[in-house]
């Protein structure tokens, strides 16, 4: 192998001589863009199955798809209601900027309000945008992996590892967690700054970073790390003459980063300030170990026995793309880049290892913006990433020793086996309500006016139904004292232990207070049978009626309107 991260030349197993006209050569790119991006679409389908085929009204069952459809459903509403009250959703009444307490997923929303004004149901809509984002990883990850490899086969088990490692299906829930997207895209776009020095790939490296902020506030971050480290060790190592006119660049697109930063984290800042920052004990629970690296998902069929991770620390790889990487930094000639995206892959190691690292301490003590995150094993994509192009590398040293007529085999069986060591079909699908229950639709015709849903958590054990509510919320877009997201603010937090011994009289007048007028008790939500009726009575012997009793999607539910 002689690539080092410099080439673009196709292999000679491409299929295209020197002699083919220009014309030939770029109608065979575009085929083969197309070829690439069938083949992800449909190992996507295939790795997620069966969502594929219930993508109208099934996805996987767990309370943040509530909370992604939230999100996506509230961009939209902004920006073709009121756009300058995009962060200041509808739940956790009266506070404001609600959007900046978790991720925004500004860019994910931007893709899906288009979808959503065409009248396609959200539950479609969010499964195009979480599957997409699953999808345009791999293809991203490809482009970089063949940009330094030069091989075919190599380059999509890369885009493989990138996009269907148990990393990827301990966050199948998790919509931000999917877009990874812009990631490999920088990264390549980095790697032609260094090379050329040409202003466009220093703005272009400046643009994807800026979107994957935007895209997941987490990539973000690490990202700027990562781009930072791997790029200076390019840099140092590419040779003086590179220097200045790479610097030139690469200056022009932080200049880019840094003005979209500074402007999209203002919320964020803000909102940090009202909730104070993560408790170190918290930031330890969602740091990874190296056990986790031993952990897979929970729906992981080859791997069943091995240790399960849960949602933020399934970071087990596979074996077979380490092994190839070991290939990579033993024989790979030259090594020079072989061996910084090997740092690269250790740093992000001890990223994801977050305070039981050695990194992250030092910036959770002295850098503001990562005391605002909860779980730093997220900085594992990035392993995901190194170990893609390192595994690409070794693929194609080990597809270089088989007899030519071969090497296309060999190479399938390479993507075969890691596909194997990923696989975790069938997943689980449930239905998610999308058109209106009648009690969301009485709401919506109701006069403007404040609504608690009920039962609330008790005890702190959030989030409790709050998900189902939020998302019922976007069928009436009224305000709610309800809420979810990766923060809790202090009034929600006060609220419910003025709420706790509901229905006394004592939560009545506090919720009069809050300015609620419609109650909203949800019969089938409550675990004890006889809870609904002991409310409905006390609530009469206060002088409170029922309104109405309706359809909520899970059972019913009866609306009282408090005076």
């Amino acid at each position: 192998m002689t690539h080092d991260g410099g080439s673009n030349t196709p292999h000679p197993t491409d299929g295209v001589t020197a002699t083919s006209g220009d014309a030939t050569r770029e109608s065979f790119r575009w085929w083969r863009r197309l070829g690439i991006w069938a083949l992800f679409i449909a190992l996507t389908a295939a790795m997620t199955w069966p969502m594929i085929t219930v993508i109208t009204t099934r996805t996987v069952d767990h309370f943040d798809i509530y909370f992604n459809l939230w999100r996506l459903r509230w961009i939209h509403h902004a920006l073709t209601t009121s756009p300058g009250e995009l962060f200041n959703g509808n739940q956790f009444y009266p506070e404001i900027r609600v959007l900046s307490f978790s991720d925004a997923v500004l860019v994910e929303g931007l893709f899906a309000a288009p979808l959503l004004a065409i009248g396609l149901s959200p539950m479609l809509v969010h499964n195009l945008v979480l599957l997409g984002g699953m999808c345009a990883s791999g293809i991203g990850m490809y482009a970089l992996a063949r940009h330094m490899s030069g091989r075919e086969g190599a380059s999509i088990l890369a885009g493989v590892v990138f996009a269907f490692a148990p990393y990827r299906f301990g966050h199948i829930m998790h919509l931000e967690m999917q877009w990874a997207v812009w990631t490999p895209w920088a990264f390549l776009a980095l790697q032609r700054t260094i090379e050329t020095g040409r202003v466009k790939f220093g703005l272009l490296t400046g643009v994807f970073a800026a979107l994957q902020l935007m895209s997941s506030v987490y990539y973000g971050l690490f990202l700027s790390l990562m781009l930072a480290v791997v790029g200076g060790l390019l840099l140092v190592t590419a040779g003086r003459q590179r220097w200045i006119p790479a610097i030139r660049a690469l200056a022009a697109g932080a200049l880019i980063a840094g003005a979209c930063a500074a402007v999209y984290s203002r919320p964020y800042r803000m909102a940090s300030d009202r909730v104070g920052p993560r408790r170190p004990n918290e930031v330890r629970e969602w740091s990874a170990g190296f056990s986790s690296y031993r952990a897979v998902s929970e729906s992981n069929r080859l791997y069943s026995s091995f240790l399960k991770g849960g949602d933020e620390n399934s970071l087990f790889p596979g074996f077979v793309p380490p092994l190839l990487a070991i290939v990579a930094l033993v024989a790979a000639r030259p090594r020079r880049t072989t061996l910084i995206y090997a740092a690269g892959a250790v740093l992000a190691i001890d990223l994801s290892m977050g305070l039981n690292g050695v990194i992250y301490p030092w910036l959770y003590e002295h850098v503001r913006v990562f005391v605002g995150l909860r779980a730093p094993a997220r900085a594992s994509i990035f392993f995901l990433l190194c170990l893609g192009v390192l595994a690409a590398r070794g693929a194609g040293i080990v597809v270089d020793r088989v007899p030519a007529r071969l090497r296309a085999l060999a190479a399938s069986a390479l993507v075969g086996l890691v596909l194997a060591e990923y696989w975790v079909a069938p997943l689980r699908m449930i239905r998610y309500p999308t058109q209106p229950p009648p009690l969301y639709l009485y709401l919506r015709q109701r006069p403007d006016g404040i609504v608690a849903h009920f039962p609330m958590p008790v005890g702190f054990r959030m989030p409790g139904e709050e998900p189902k509510y939020l998302y019922g919320s976007t069928f009436h877009w009224k305000p709610i004292v309800n809420g979810y997201s990766g923060y809790y603010p202090p009034t929600y937090l006060r609220r419910l232990r003025g709420v706790e011994n509901f229905p006394t009289e004592r939560a009545i007048e506090y919720l009069r207070r809050e300015k609620v007028r419609y109650l909203v008790v949800h019969e089938s939500l409550y675990r004890d049978r006889l809870a609904p009726s002991f409310i409905m009575l006390s609530l009469q012997r206060q002088g409170i009626t029922p309104a109405v009793r309706l359809a909520d999607g899970n059972g019913y539910a009866v609306v009282f309107e408090l005076q």
